[in-house]
């Protein structure tokens, strides 16, 4: 369940009107995360690599308050929990937009995931759900290790709920690495915010 937030009495009341002011307020960052100890954490818990991670970074936006941030009009909430909209492929090579409900438990998440995969795989067009609120946006390219990607937006929609897309699982000298893309809303968090969630999420990702 979100709660509004007293924007008048926060501390980021200025820098939220400030950037939410702008035609396009939002930034970004590519990190390389290392997935050596995800990677082997997943077979060991028998679980696809591909539930683990995406496990670990709904953990970690969980986990960082401002990532749970989210704009609705003039309005500034805090979600309870965030889930996520992820895109999933069909093998016709188009995708559907599908909600995957985060659960603290990784075989519990795990179901979750394939269920929802089964469920889009055998629908149509883009939008295969309601209108969501309180999620992230989430892709995968497993198929390209980037440095840097530029995000999809509609600045008149409103949309201030991060974008987190990752890349193709490389090695190199025994160390298994991916990148990861966040693209933000700055009114609602700065690169300290981001720093915190990239620390939290190698620390899951190794846990």
């Amino acid at each position: 369940m979100k709660q509004k937030l007293d924007v008048d009495s926060w501390n980021r009341k200025e820098h939220f009107r400030f950037f939410n002011s702008f035609d396009q307020p939002y930034f970004g960052v590519t990190v390389d995360v290392d997935c050596t100890r995800a990677y082997q954490n997943a077979k060991d818990l028998d679980v696809s690599f591909y539930s683990y991670y995406l496990h670990k970074i709904l953990a970690a936006v969980n986990a960082v308050e401002s990532f749970k941030y989210g704009i609705d009009g003039e309005d500034v909430y805090i979600s309870g929990r965030v889930d996520a909209s992820t895109t999933i492929l069909r093998d016709d090579k188009t995708f559907g937009l599908s909600y995957i409900r985060y659960e603290e438990d990784i075989h519990d998440f795990h179901q979750v995931v394939i269920a929802e995969i089964e469920r889009v795989k055998n629908t149509t067009g883009i939008f295969t759900t309601g209108p969501l609120t309180d999620v992230i946006h989430f892709s995968a390219l497993p198929w390209v290790s980037f440095n840097n990607i530029s995000q999809a937006h509609n600045n008149k929609s409103g949309d201030s709920c991060p974008k987190i897309t990752v890349g193709k699982l490389t090695e190199a000298n025994g160390i298994k690495s991916m990148p990861v893309h966040i693209h933000v809303h700055h009114g609602l968090v700065d690169g300290y915010h981001v720093g915190l969630y990239i620390d939290k999420l190698q620390q899951l990702l190794d846990g």
